[in-house]
């Protein structure tokens, strides 16, 4: 049994729903009205969660056939290790995308729910299924799935979407690309050899280099546009300030150094860069209204 539920577990990517509810818990934090509601607040965190899960097991299913070619994924995902069937799999991102509706609209708004509908129909059917076999910007676009949690969370909190909750999806939108890009340098040849046109397949390793400083570059200014929104504070700017440089240096240093060692670190970082944003950005919150 307990294999059984690791299985399914694995199956939703624990940390990228990890991460995906924190960005939308830190909308949720900011927006506010949620806060005096704890039942509702849990149910739509939990809402936001199995959105995620569900795109993600149902990215499984449809990938089955990629993973079990791939090193990185054929000895870890539960479908290439046969510990769970493609049925068990569909079923499981079905049903879980149900029920991610029914917390959203239940304890959130109609239009949440219908932003976790569109996140798992786009990164399953326009991400998975077209552009990840088709074009090397697919993760450029497909991006955008990953980037709904904080629409989802305010229009569940206000039944609207505020200006900073579009600055928090620019933000994640513009990430995604240096992020796994630099994981792609890694593992170019698990794409070659499962035919998926990742950038540095198609391009080669030096454009997808230049292609991620680019994106890191135009990503700073962004991470600042939450201050003039007057949400985070100080607190978050000097987190940001710190965060960026950081990362800005280590895609100069991946321009530079052809090492796969500094691609990966890169990669490691990136998720701590977006963890770090968003958990500034809830204790700087938390500090302005604690001053006022």
């Amino acid at each position: 049994m307990k294999s059984v539920i690791s299985s399914y577990v694995r199956l939703t990517k624990p940390t990228i729903v990890l991460l995906f509810a924190l960005t939308g818990f830190t909308a949720l934090y900011i927006e506010g009205s949620l806060l005096s509601h704890p039942l509702r607040l849990a149910v739509v965190m939990f809402g936001i969660c199995l959105t995620a899960g569900s795109a993600n097991a149902l990215n499984m299913y449809f990938d089955r056939d990629i993973d079990e070619l791939m090193a990185r994924t054929k000895k870890k995902r539960p479908l290439p290790l046969k510990s769970l069937s493609p049925t068990q799999a569909l079923y499981f991102g079905v049903i879980t995308g149900f029920i991610a509706m029914g917390c959203l609209i239940w304890a959130g708004s109609t239009l949440s729910a219908a932003l976790g509908l569109f996140t798992i129909l786009f990164y399953v059917g326009v991400y998975t299924l077209y552009l990840k076999r088709r074009t090397p910007y697919n993760i450029v676009i497909g991006g955008a799935a990953g980037a709904t949690a904080p629409l989802m969370a305010w229009a569940a909190g206000s039944q609207n979407i505020d200006l900073l909750a579009w600055v928090l999806f620019l933000i994640i939108f513009m990430w995604t690309p240096p992020h796994f890009w630099a994981l792609a340098l890694v593992v170019k040849d698990d794409y070659k050899e499962a035919k998926v046109p990742m950038l540095p397949v198609v391009a080669g390793d030096e454009r997808t280099r230049w292609e991620i400083l680019i994106y890191t570059v135009l990503l700073v200014p962004l991470t600042f546009l939450p201050v003039l929104t007057k949400a985070g504070g100080l607190v978050y700017l000097g987190a940001a300030a710190i965060l960026n440089l950081i990362f800005v240096k280590m895609a100069l240093k991946l321009k530079k150094d052809r090492n796969n060692n500094t691609a990966y670190r890169m990669f490691g970082f990136s998720i701590v860069y977006l963890f770090g944003l968003f958990l500034a950005l809830i204790a700087g919150q938390a500090a302005l209204r604690g001053s006022s």
